[in-house]
């Protein structure tokens, strides 16, 4: 690109160059040719107030000897009666040419130019002045100024191929640092990023290369995330199935622990589908509802007969109604899978837990409590992939970004049973302006008014 660049420059500014030096050498060689016939019409007419005073050779030679072309041995006078006196240089033809139309004028020579200038001393016979100039005064100056209007050219070519140039690096500066960027990301490195510069319209591709790599960086990461909680649903019936198989081992040849087993198999299977079913789902489906207190009640009857397995006690707490909630169902049932799952793979056997649906004014509460050793360290519990059990860490961040996309949000504290508790609020109704809030933009609407009005 450079390389084009200069190129065109040469071109471009080449031809602007020769479009003013050509006309200006021409009128440089035309102003010298001027000037040098100029001065010899002046030498001639020095002449002519001798000639109006006398006619005597001698006197008109030492007057002719005089002026610095007639010491020249380049002036001379041709009297009427066809005396020459000085050193003649021009044809006759052209001398009775000049007489006859008693006019100065310049005629071509060997080596120059003569100059012809009638005077009228006879009324028949005019005498004439002729003055010869030679070519190195025609052309005085000329090859001088020739040379300067060529190194002129040069140095325009040179200083516009120089911005050019510094023009086509800034450019291709950009497009490098663009197209290694565009390199890596196509290598893998999700983190490269492009420093804008250059042309508008490279700084503009330039961002809108950052933007797009920053949207595929969260779109896999959101993608990962993804598949790690929809993997983490496999839990719930693993734990179940892991919880009939152990009890199965204890009474071997048992009906109905072959038949549970069996159950939670056919359940394993089910969670699969849905995983499957919801990696294809379309990202952008619109937002669905579901009744909050129908879900957890669905969940607890799966999770009740694991309870009675473990000799666990629970309770339900739920409206009669309907809870709506705006998320849809099957998120909001893994995330009451996924912490019903954390009571029964964190705490013994036998711990009773209990769940308590509250439903507010503006938000939905999901309550999960148990009887078991508690959370020591509820901050790094709330962190994705940490846990201090010896499990994915996946459970309670799943149930904390299903809060906080409804505006909600997850804590974590101790129950009434004396273990943890883990509250789950959804959002239901978009949240209210303080009342401070609300007055500070009253007062900043009423002083926008008083500058708009002009007080």
């Amino acid at each position: 690109m450079r390389g084009a660049l200069a190129r065109v420059a040469v071109a471009v500014t080449a031809m602007v160059a020769l479009s003013f030096v050509v006309p200006l050498g021409l009128l440089n060689g035309q102003m010298a040719r001027d000037r040098a016939l100029t001065s010899a019409e002046r030498q001639a007419s020095s002449l002519v107030p001798v000639l109006t005073v006398t006619d005597d050779p001698d006197e008109l030679a030492a007057a002719i000897g005089s002026i610095p072309a007639g010491a020249a041995g380049r002036l001379a006078l041709h009297l009427p009666a066809g005396e020459v006196i000085g050193s003649p240089h021009a044809p006759d033809s052209d001398l009775a040419e000049a007489r006859r139309m008693s006019r100065t004028f310049a005629v071509e020579v060997p080596g120059g130019t003569v100059l012809l200038r009638p005077v009228l001393m006879d009324a028949e016979r005019p005498a004439v002045i002729e003055v010869r100039v030679p070519e190195a005064e025609l052309t005085q100056g000329v090859a001088k100024s020739w040379t300067i209007l060529a190194l002129v050219a040069l140095a325009l070519v040179g200083v516009s191929v120089a911005m050019a140039d510094r023009l086509a690096l800034r450019v291709v500066r950009a497009a490098d640092r663009l197209a290694q960027a565009v390199t890596a990301v196509a290598g893998g490195d999700l983190s490269a990023r492009v420093d804008p510069g250059g042309p508008p319209e490279l700084r503009a591709a330039g961002d809108a290369f950052n933007h797009m790599v920053g949207q595929l960086a969260r779109l896999l990461a959101a993608e990962r995330e993804a598949g790690a909680d929809l993997s983490h649903r496999l839990r719930t019936p693993l734990t179940a199935l892991r919880i009939n198989l152990g009890g199965l081992a204890g009474h071997p040849g048992d009906p109905a622990r072959l038949a549970q087993s069996q159950e939670a198999l056919g359940r394993l299977e089910e969670a699969v589908d849905e995983i499957i079913a919801s990696a294809r789902r379309a990202a952008d489906q619109g937002m669905t509802g579901c009744d909050a207190a129908a879900v957890v009640r669905g969940r607890l009857e799966f999770w009740s007969a694991l309870a009675e397995d473990q000799e666990r006690g629970w309770s339900l707490a739920a409206p009669d109604g309907p809870v709506p909630v705006p998320v849809a169902s099957a998120e909001l049932a893994a995330v009451v899978d996924a912490l019903l799952g954390n009571v029964f793979r964190h705490t013994p056997p036998g711990t009773a837990f209990q769940l308590t649906v509250h439903r507010g004014r503006t938000s939905v509460g999901l309550l999960f409590g148990d009887a078991g050793p508690g959370i020591t360290d509820p901050g790094k519990a709330l962190r994705r992939g940490a846990s201090g059990a010896g499990s994915t860490g996946l459970g309670l961040d799943i149930a904390r970004r299903l809060a906080e996309s409804t505006g909600g949000s997850l804590r974590v504290g101790a129950s009434l049973l004396g273990g943890a508790q883990v509250e789950v609020w959804l959002r239901t109704a978009p949240r209210q302006a303080s009342r401070r809030t609300v007055r500070e933009a009253a007062r900043r609407a009423r002083g926008r008014g008083r500058r708009a009005s002009g007080r």
